[in-house]
């Protein structure tokens, strides 16, 4: 088959796109800025949400659900929020169709809603709506919800599962008796993030904390995590929030403390999107498509039989069926490919395309000899293996391979964290798709944002490990006390 794919070297965007479309993850829909997701790209966001939903469970949370639509005064009570999702916000103001006599549809007019609703953008002021009616006394606390979801951003520049105009997510919403159990929940969940992003999705993040003029509206302090695309272009792959008391006083939650005092609950909320999705296919794919980490591999092998007759072809599928039943026994997803409508050659190429790890090749030669040809898609080597005690061979192999995706990802993103020393180097640097830049930053929001106008770069995170060194910032020569992350993002 023609894959069609352009080099990633050419046009970084294009290549992008190429494999979201050719590998059968998702395609533009009618509806402007908006996908459709399409079943095998949905498979690998299924297993992505049923490992972190399992993480979430283990961690004490439950799921629930809330409504889509949110009514406009909601947003007005918390100002910083609305403020930050006034420009994104989609609004129905109408609850009804007509005809209008020639065979046209058209909003009545007379069914005009009393107030506006806004179509979620994120759930905090319906839920802490929610929340009064449930909690008055400290025993009703803590409250750890989590919600899988929909949301509508009203974006103008759209790109497939980075930045669409609808997209899922999740959301955890959880109420506090302390600032103290608030924090801690805002850590605990980062480091949920941060430790499913380089366990499953084989991406190294760098764990931080966001500068005020990039945290999450409403919030006191936004928690991160960032990963390097193979572009050196920065993605924020989850965020968590300590939100203080603002929206319990937005929305007037009080519980009545063990001491007997009426006090404002504490809260956090944190979340991650589709956009893993994009991440996961530009800190990994090459020039020949997909590369999937096979923890997150809807198909993690696939075996394809060579034969020229049936005789041929029976054997090779017996042998596939009792090796595919024992990889399923130890918990490998198979695939046995005997299509006869496509030749070898092609369905090599297919799940090359998309990502499959491990290829099996078996013909007749080989049912004789009692081997396989094994291909891995990570490092695209070929191998010949005996059968005896194949699925063994085939487990350690897959391990192998999540690690090897992993430290390649990992190396990439060590040597392109460059330190800058005067806004000159930063520049240069910044020209030459440096990746993370590490530099002194006086503190302002003047001066970030002075940066951000001039070169597009922004302060990703100051990085939680970080340590305290002397120095003064590349462009306001101010004394600064520790180096920050800056980078040109997604």
């Amino acid at each position: 088959m023609s894959k069609g794919i352009t080099s990633k070297n050419e046009d970084y965007s294009q290549w992008y796109n190429d494999i979201v479309i050719k590998a059968d993850l998702a395609e533009h829909s009618s509806v402007k800025g908006c996908m459709v997701i399409k079943p095998y790209g949905y498979s690998i966001w299924e297993k992505m949400q049923a490992v972190l939903d399992q993480k979430f469970k283990d961690t004490g949370h439950s799921n629930a659900y809330f409504p889509l639509f949110i009514p406009k005064s909601f947003f007005s009570k918390e100002a910083s929020h609305v403020e930050g999702f006034a420009t994104e916000c989609a609004v129905v103001t109408h609850y009804r169709l007509k005809n209008d006599g020639n065979g046209n549809i058209i909003v009545d007019e007379t069914a005009k809603l009393e107030e506006e609703l806004i179509v979620r953008p994120t759930s905090e002021t319906i839920i802490w709506n929610t929340y009064k009616g449930w909690i008055q006394s400290y025993r009703d606390l803590p409250i750890l919800v989590n919600q899988w979801a929909n949301v509508v951003r009203w974006e103008m520049r759209t790109r497939l599962f980075l930045r669409t105009t609808e997209f899922l997510w999740q959301e955890g919403h959880t109420a506090h008796a302390t600032a103290d159990e608030a924090i801690e929940e805002t850590k605990k969940m980062l480091d949920v993030y941060a430790e499913f992003a380089e366990k499953w999705m084989a991406v190294p993040v760098v764990k931080g904390v966001k500068t005020p003029n990039e945290r999450f509206a409403g919030a006191l302090d936004t928690f991160c995590i960032e990963a390097l695309m193979q572009d050196g272009k920065a993605l924020q792959a989850g965020t968590s929030h300590f939100l203080g008391q603002n929206f319990a006083k937005a929305f007037d939650v009080k519980f009545t403390s063990k001491e007997g005092k009426l006090e404002y609950v504490w809260a956090s909320s944190w979340g991650v999107s589709t956009r893993l999705m994009g991440a996961l296919i530009m800190a990994h794919s090459d020039d020949a498509g997909l590369v999937l980490p096979p923890k997150l591999a809807p198909i993690q092998v696939v075996i394809v039989p060579i034969y020229k007759h049936d005789e041929e072809l029976q054997k090779i599928t017996a042998f596939a069926d009792e090796l595919s039943a024992k990889l399923k026994r130890m918990g490998v997803s198979v695939k046995y490919d005997d299509r006869d409508t496509q030749r070898p050659g092609f369905k090599f190429a297919e799940y090359e395309l998309k990502g499959v790890p491990l290829r099996i090749a078996i013909g007749a030669r080989d049912m004789e000899n009692g081997t396989v040809e094994l291909a891995r898609r990570d490092t695209r080597e070929k191998q010949t293996v005996i059968q005896d005690g194949l699925e063994i061979h085939i487990v350690q192999l897959l391990e192998e391979i999540q690690e090897n995706i992993y430290s390649k990802a990992l190396n990439f993103r060590d040597e392109h964290i460059t330190e800058a020393n005067s806004y000159e180097e930063f520049k240069e640097l910044l020209d030459g798709k440096a990746g993370f830049i590490a530099a002194h930053w006086d503190g302002t929001p003047e001066t970030e944002q002075k940066i951000k106008e001039e070169t597009k770069a922004t302060i990703r995170c100051v990085p939680l490990d970080n340590k305290l060194e002397d120095g003064f910032c590349i462009y306001s020569g101010k004394p600064s006390q520790q180096r920050v992350l800056f980078a040109r993002a997604y």
